[in-house]
């Protein structure tokens, strides 16, 4: 079995299928001294390809393209900005069939059936009802997390605390020179619904995670345990923290004040 087919189901044993739509977040120190151990020789682009195999001609992969020098250097370019968020993610972005939207922080790159459902996102607010975590829900996606804790990749949480209008969060404005797909130059200003640190709101969702582990929706492992992926419905993680913060138990599952 080549290091590809061996991958591929991996990723189904955590519960990712033939024509899933999935969000991936992922550090891959983990993945390759494992496959070394067990004699397998791998690069990015065939971890890249077993997640395409695992979906199939059907399935959609979705990477965070997160980059947050806008709020410093005032400039983002669509074409060339790249990826902070590790080495699969900014291989996605370079794919010539990957589709990336707007928002110069949190930007994402598409690849598969459902790309063109994301080539018109350029949504002004980064969390915002009309950013690409709200699209998971609308189409049922999953979020899988390679590597990671839920406290050092979770940004759908923040999805949920804007789509509500949590009281210990605000829009803050950024302005800089903004290059779209056609090369075009023009000053444009994206939000950011931020913690409140005047008021010392430090995020910390561990306990969240923590406590979908334990509801069990989850599947597959802890990012320190077996293949190292899990993989969980967008909606059940929305409806779950929703719970929470409607019945006022925020600042015990996503903020420590």
């Amino acid at each position: 079995m080549n290091v590809v087919d061996y991958l591929a189901n991996e990723w189904c044993k955590s519960g990712l299928y033939s024509g899933d739509t999935i969000l991936i977040h992922s550090s891959l120190s983990s993945t390759f001294s494992k496959l070394k151990k067990e004699g397998f020789k791998a690069s990015v682009g065939d971890i890249y390809d077993s997640f395409l195999k695992a979906v199939g001609s059907k399935g959609t992969l979705i990477f965070p393209l997160f980059n947050f020098d806008f709020a410093e250097n005032k400039f983002f370019d669509i074409n060339s900005t790249p990826s902070q968020m590790g080495a699969l993610t900014e291989y996605a972005r370079l794919q010539k069939d990957s589709v990336r939207t707007g928002h110069p922080f949190y930007s994402f790159a598409i690849v598969g059936s459902k790309s063109n459902l994301f080539k018109s996102i350029d949504n002004n607010s980064g969390y915002g009802k009309d950013s690409p975590f709200a699209m998971l829900t609308k189409i049922d996606a999953k979020i899988g997390k390679l590597g990671l804790p839920d406290e050092k990749c979770m940004t759908f949480f923040h999805h949920v605390e804007e789509s509500i209008g949590v009281e210990y969060r605000y829009y803050k404005d950024f302005t800089g020179t903004y290059i779209d797909s056609k090369n075009i130059s023009s000053q444009k200003t994206y939000k950011l619904y931020v913690r409140d640190l005047e008021n010392n709101v430090e995020s910390w969702v561990k306990p969240m995670g923590d406590l979908l582990w334990k509801k069990n929706l989850y599947n597959g492992c802890k990012y320190n345990e077996g293949n190292f992926f899990s993989t969980i419905k967008a909606n059940d993680v929305y409806f779950q923290t929703e719970r929470i913060i409607v019945n006022g138990m925020a600042r015990s599952y996503l903020r420590k004040n």
